[in-house]
């Protein structure tokens, strides 16, 4: 489904992806693994088009999205969980949800998937007209899935969703990404929790200094010397 091949990225004059190559099937969870500084926001940021690549491809389906802007990306069908949430604290949880489907697609199933959601996540439905600025960390990081959700993305990217939340709310997140999987979403996860991420995704890929040094099997990159190594200094 999602294709990106050979892509090179740059800030300014200095390059932070060097001909990065990686593909997200429907229904399944990919995970981008690496220590701090490796690119893996970068890559999140250049599929959702908010940083532009200097060469390489990004492919859904059959439309190239590469360099087009990350309302067009949303509206062909990715959405992202940026790091950091990112939420309108002003506004309330429903108005923050309402957001998540600005697209005409969105909008049309807007109640259907309004109501998925609050299957997944509750305490939103509780909180409709709390803003967003005063819940919890936990809470905003439901907030902030939910609305990517509500775009009903075919492909959902997830930067660091567990960073700095408690560890019942981290189950509830990983459980999250199950039901999206279910549901014949990809998702690419880039998580710092690497366990984690690796027992709920099938595949992974290891980035260090913008490369991908290393692919394959989740379940066999989990035990791999070189990735302990990389990942967490062992």
């Amino acid at each position: 489904m999602l294709q990106v091949n050979d892509l090179d990225v740059f800030y300014g004059d200095a390059q932070a992806l060097w001909e990065v190559s990686i593909t997200v099937g429907s229904g399944e969870v990919v995970s981008i693994v690496g220590p701090n500084g490796a690119g893996k926001s970068t890559l999140v940021n250049s599929i959702m088009g908010i940083l532009r690549p200097r060469r390489g491809r990004i492919v859904l389906d059959d439309q190239v999205m590469t360099g087009i802007p990350g309302h067009r990306v949303c509206r062909a069908g990715v959405a992202i969980v940026p790091e950091g949430r990112r939420l309108f604290s002003a506004m309330s949880v429903e108005g923050n949800l309402d957001l998540g489907a600005f697209n005409r697609d969105a909008r049309e199933h807007h109640s259907e998937s309004l109501q998925w959601v609050h299957t997944l996540f509750p305490r939103l439905a509780e909180r409709r007209d709390q803003l967003a600025g005063n819940l919890s960390g936990g809470e905003q990081q439901m907030l902030a899935i939910g609305r990517a959700l509500m775009a009903q993305p075919r492909v959902l990217l997830m930067d660091e969703p567990s960073l700095g939340l408690a560890p019942v709310v981290v189950d509830e997140v990983f459980d999250v990404i199950e039901a999206v999987r279910g549901q014949g979403v990809g998702v690419l996860l880039v998580e710092q929790n690497v366990q984690r991420a690796l027992d709920v995704s099938s595949r992974a890929y290891l980035l260090s200094e913008g490369r991908v040094v290393m692919e394959g099997d989740a379940a066999g990159m989990a035990n791999n010397p070189d990735l302990r190594r990389s990942v967490l200094g062992i």
